[in-house]
């Protein structure tokens, strides 16, 4: 049975987490502030948690980057404010592995817990049965597959473990467009029914942490109305 923390302080959100996360078999914890939560993360073991960024006694933002500057690489799923775009980039900039803005739909969080904890242990999205080659390369930017590092200028760059697979999901293309829904699916392991901006705020963090100008970026392309593709 996998086991879910909810960190979130209303009593009424968290109570309906639970007992919907309960329902579909999940064993669940419930903290109700970030010294505790952070507690639980620590010492439960969790296979995922459920954060939201603001609680009391210390905020989300501190309990993902603590747990992060950790080397613990449990799923988080963050929980935000409607329309606080900086709170979700902030979030996926310290290590979060998606977001959820309140108020959502039940069937949507479970659908991205379920795909995070599918997508969580696994080494790499697979797409062909060929023999992973132990670099790839574009530009000055260095993807060490065995490692799953990536250097820039030979500088190590820090991507979270999605930010990882949504680029070598790129490489593995050979330049060939990808759909959001193609690369929902392979990296988060959603179903076209799912609609997300999360593809499109990974492909901007890639951006900033692997291109020189964001205004026009050379290996990171947009393919109007069809997706994205990667251009060596």
């Amino acid at each position: 049975m996998k086991h879910v923390l909810v960190i979130e302080d209303n009593r009424d959100l968290a109570y309906g987490l639970r007992n919907n996360l309960e329902i579909e078999g999940y064993e669940v914890d419930v903290a109700a502030d970030g010294p505790s939560g952070l507690l639980r993360a620590r010492s439960g073991s969790p296979d995922l948690i459920i954060l939201d960024l603001m609680l009391p006694g210390m905020d989300g933002y501190r309990v993902l980057r603590t747990l992060r500057e950790e080397g613990r690489r449990t799923p988080i799923l963050i929980l935000t404010a409607r329309g606080e775009e900086a709170d979700k980039v902030r979030g996926l900039r310290l290590g979060a592995d998606d977001y959820v803005t309140k108020p959502f739909g039940v069937l949507e969080l479970l659908a991205r817990v379920e795909a995070l904890l599918r997508r969580s242990g696994a080494g790499t999205v697979t797409t062909a049965a060929a023999p992973e080659p132990l670099v790839e390369r574009f530009g000055d930017v260095e993807v060490h597959c065995a490692s799953r590092t990536v250097r820039r200028g030979g500088d190590t760059v820090p991507l979270t473990p999605k930010e990882y697979e949504l680029l070598l999901s790129l490489i593995r293309r050979r330049g060939a467009v990808a759909s959001r829904v193609e690369l929902l699916t392979e990296v988060w392991g959603y179903n076209s029914a799912v609609l997300s901006r999360t593809v499109d705020t990974h492909i901007a963090e890639l951006r900033r942490k692997l291109e020189d100008n964001l205004a026009a970026p050379r290996h990171i392309l947009t393919a109007r109305k069809a997706g994205y593709r990667l251009q060596a």
